[in-house]
């Protein structure tokens, strides 16, 4: 398959077929992320994108799973969406499942007719890079949305019909009381905007990136491991829904913890919290073993 530069996909993509629609990011502006840094944003030629369908389609014959790459495919016009979905679907007879990530900005500037449109084709799952419910985190990370307008994005995407993944990070609004507001504020946008999965990551410094640039002058203190398990819990304690995943098995996250919220919530707060008490470092995934 053809691909341009390197290609990133969410962990729960590892067996979809990878199908490069964009390349980079249409916001790229995010201060912690590394992804895309290296190249300039632009929509992959709809002709390009077909043949790469008819490649895959003789090289692996048939697949169940299709994730588009880079990282904002629902920036491109909806009636080439809706022909690449076609055509994926006509090509892999037992495709169950195409997804993406998606931008909130991207997200808002299409109608909710074309989001049901996308959705009916066959644009199964959305990825969204909540990242926090707090405006002032939004603003220091460079999102590009305020909270209220990433609520409306993800809103939109559940009243479509998507399987919509919210993404937050622990760890990005530092220490102390802005990071108690982060997780608070986290739990409620989580609460309104009813997400089917929230997937939980830890903020990782990456070379290069303005964030990182911040923790080496010491203008933003990391929290230690036991801070980011802070926030989880305060996660845990003000999720109210019922029937959402909670994925926190990502490398990046010292404490691997998963399970159904409201139904596993008890169990998930005492493995947090017994690690809370003992402060035991053995508890607690090592640095070696962490990754992006």
């Amino acid at each position: 398959m053809r691909y341009e530069g390197q290609i990133y996909r969410p962990f729960s993509e590892a067996n979809s077929y990878l199908l490069q629609c964009t390349v980079g990011c249409s916001h790229n502006g995010c201060t912690f992320c590394g992804m895309y840094k290296d190249r300039r944003f632009r929509v992959r030629s709809t002709d390009e994108i077909l043949e790469d369908i008819r490649m895959a389609g003789n090289h692996y014959g048939d697949v169940e799973k299709v994730f588009l790459c880079d990282g904002d495919a629902v920036c491109m016009e909806t009636e080439t969406l809706l022909a690449i979905l076609k055509a994926l679907y006509d090509t892999f007879a037992s495709l169950r499942h195409v997804g993406t990530y998606v931008g909130p900005q991207s997200t808002l500037e299409k109608s909710m007719a074309d989001l049901a449109r996308l959705r009916g084709a066959g644009l199964t799952k959305a990825y969204l890079g909540v990242e926090s419910g707090d405006d002032a985190v939004l603003t220091d990370i460079n999102k590009g949305v305020t909270a209220a307008q990433m609520l409306e994005a993800g809103r939109r995407l559940v009243e479509a019909g998507f399987n919509l993944s919210s993404m937050v990070l622990l760890g990005i609004a530092g220490t102390g009381e802005p990071a108690r507001r982060h997780a608070a504020l986290t739990a409620d946008i989580t609460n309104r905007m009813k997400p089917r999965y929230l997937a939980a990551l830890t903020y990782t410094p990456v070379p290069h990136t303005a964030l990182f640039k911040k923790v080496e002058s010491g203008k933003f203190v990391l929290p230690d491991p036991f801070e980011t398990l802070e926030e989880m819990k305060v996660m845990f304690e003000n999720i109210t829904i019922d029937n959402l995943t909670f994925v926190g098995a990502h490398a990046s996250n010292y404490l691997p913890v998963s399970g159904k919220l409201q139904k596993d919530k008890a169990a998930m707060l005492q493995t947090v919290n017994a690690v809370l008490t003992s402060r035991n470092m053995n508890a607690l995934r090592p640095d070696a073993m962490r990754g992006l």
